[in-house]
């Protein structure tokens, strides 16, 4: 499989992976586009903690389909690149919610959603690199 692809007899067919982190992507801005959405409960920086729990579904998601999309280039590369790829999600949904009435957006929930990002990676190479894969 290259580029995201796989041959299919003669025609080339879209990796269903990349699907499922499109899908994420639009439930996480569908989200986000919600006015006086907020996270229930009282304890201290819960939203913060939602924000990492998100994005790292999401990288989680992007570890699995870059992995099969891009096998030669070597983990780390594969991990660093999702992190910036994903970092620049994060801010350009902090940016989209600055728009959304009732919805707060700051430098520190996209910190939130860089880490999520982060730990899926170096979650998943570690346990890549455990079983011998790369």
């Amino acid at each position: 499989m290259a580029n995201g692809l796989e041959r299919n007899g003669r025609r080339r067919v879209f990796n269903r992976r990349w699907l499922y982190v499109f899908a994420y992507l639009m439930l996480v801005f569908v989200l986000s586009a919600q006015p006086n959405l907020h996270v229930p409960g009282d304890v201290p920086y819960r939203d913060k903690f939602v924000h990492v729990l998100e994005y790292g579904g999401l990288g989680w998601l992007v570890y699995r389909a870059v992995i099969v999309s891009w096998p030669d280039a070597g983990a780390t590369r594969r991990a660093v690149l999702s992190i910036l790829a994903l970092s620049a999600v994060g801010a350009i949904d902090e940016k989209f919610q600055a728009g959304v009435p009732g919805r707060d957006s700051s430098v520190f929930d996209w910190a939130a959603d860089t880490v999520g990002v982060s730990l899926a990676q170096v979650i998943s190479v570690a346990l890549e690199k455990r079983r011998g894969v790369s």
